[in-house]
């Protein structure tokens, strides 16, 4: 691609985009979800769209009903009214860091603005943002500033394209109150498409994000899949990548749908995908299973899920953004903050076969089948030590076996009848120095393991292949 090479708004000049080595090498990121959505801590970060709903719209409890009973009516206590509440009195972006760190993330990705429609970074196009209410802080530029510091890239995420749909007004609601139209939009018919007005203030607030932080990652969540944002899609991918063009940066734009195959990252919401993607992709999930952001009585993953998810999407051609939801007083709960230390321990001991990697000729082996899509992740079976994956880098394949599998490992993909017979020069585990013996017949790649497990969850056959 040559130096004056410029981006034009359509699909057929965006094919020209190229998903950066950066960003296939470091294959772990954060997603953090944190707002004023964060102070009911009630069941799930649309708070702000079913607290306005006396109905069970979704499964789960009447959220109007709490609120009224907790927070009062919303013609009296409006979503509004959480924003003085949360200020965000414990929170050390440097500390958030420095268990990044540890988790052995590569990228950070806050949520820049959520549907609530509350940047959390000073926007200048609307007056409801962190940097002037709440906390009275620049959030995303904080964070921006001590990823940076730490060598880590930087990413934000919008949801904002959501935000004319997100809110329900009545009479009796504050999202009627005059002067309120800035933050809850001007009431409107629900199946009403987006007004050009809205929708001029999406496009200057998704450039205003670009231009502010200069993103590695920008990341979309659903929204702007309606048809009034088509024309936008392809504007909003030229305009950024040309940016980074002037900049010499190699950013990464993610989508979940109404994009084209290879002009961005595809992402999956808490799913995954069952065979290698020919292009790119990423899973986004979190550490916990009911919510995106914090909540008092969320239900949190295993280690070995987290972890076996990881190594299942790496070896699928993908990364894994993983969210962890902050109280509103910005501290990590101690359940979030130990799963990232268990992650990052095993990638202490295993990060050779993740980072830097790339798929082989077949992702892997085993019984436990994948459900494919979005919102998929309930309805997966844990893996078992039947299961194994593969990477590869250099001279090196690694068959990471997703469980203990006893005193010795059958791999089946790896007989001499596959593309390694007559290649392996030898065979270890990732972070034991045990030596392991190994045969290679036409049935299978037979290794003995170590008597002192390595690590815990996953188990790192490392074979060494010649050229």
């Amino acid at each position: 691609m040559t130096t004056d090479f410029r981006y034009e708004p359509n699909w057929d000049s965006l094919q020209n985009y190229e998903v950066p080595q950066w960003f296939m090498d470091d294959k772990l990121g954060i997603f953090i979800h944190w707002g004023p959505y964060s102070v009911p801590a009630f069941d799930n970060e649309w708070y702000p769209r079913f607290m306005y709903r006396d109905e069970i719209s979704r499964k789960g409890p009447n959220y109007h009903q709490h609120h009224t009973e907790t927070w009062g009516h919303p013609s009296k206590f409006g979503y509004k009214d959480f924003i003085p509440l949360f200020i965000a009195e414990n929170w050390d972006p440097a500390q958030w860091l420095d268990l990044f760190q540890k988790a052995g993330a590569r990228y950070i990705v806050p949520v820049a603005e959520h549907h609530d429609g509350f940047p959390m970074f000073a926007s200048t196009h609307t007056r409801w943002n962190a940097a002037q209410m709440g906390p009275k802080r620049d959030v995303c530029k904080e964070l921006e500033r001590e990823s940076r510091a730490a060598g880590l890239k930087f990413g934000v995420s919008s949801h904002r394209a959501f935000n004319w749909r997100y809110y329900t007004y009545a009479d009796d609601f504050d999202t009627t109150h005059p002067g309120l139209e800035d933050l809850y939009c001007p009431p409107h018919p629900e199946d009403a498409p987006a007004s050009w007005d809205f929708l001029q203030n999406w496009y200057a607030r998704t450039l205003e994000m670009i231009d502010y932080f200069r993103p590695d990652v920008l990341w979309f969540d659903f929204g702007w899949h309606f048809d009034e944002f088509e024309p936008y899609r392809p504007q909003v991918a030229a305009y950024y990548y040309n940016r980074a063009l002037e900049w010499g940066s190699e950013p990464v734009l993610q989508y979940k749908d109404k994009f084209p195959d290879g002009v961005a990252v595809y992402d999956v919401e808490r799913g995954k995908l069952d065979d290698i993607r020919p292009h790119y992709w990423q899973t986004d999930t979190a550490v916990s299973y009911k919510a995106w952001s914090y909540i008092e009585d969320d239900e949190f993953k295993s280690p070995a899920t987290i972890i076996h998810d990881l190594v299942d999407i790496v070896s699928k051609n993908g990364n894994l953004l993983l969210n962890v939801g902050p109280r509103a007083d910005g501290v990590i709960p101690a359940e979030a903050t130990q799963l990232l230390l268990d992650l990052g321990a095993w990638l202490d001991v295993n990060g050779e076969a993740i980072y830097g990697t790339r798929h082989w000729e077949r992702f892997g082996e085993g019984d436990t089948a994948v459900v494919v899509g979005h919102l998929t992740e309930r309805s997966n079976l844990p893996f078992t030590a039947k299961d194994v994956r593969f990477t590869q880098k250099d001279d090196a394949l690694y068959a990471i076996v997703l469980g203990w599998p006893g005193s010795e490992a059958a791999i089946t993909s790896l007989g001499s009848g596959s593309s390694l017979g007559g290649r392996i020069r030898g065979v270890s585990m990732l972070g034991s120095d045990e030596p392991v013996s190994w045969k290679q017949d036409e049935n299978a790649l037979t290794v003995s393991t170590p008597n002192q497990r390595p690590c815990d969850h996953a188990y790192t056959f490392k074979i060494e292949l010649q050229g």
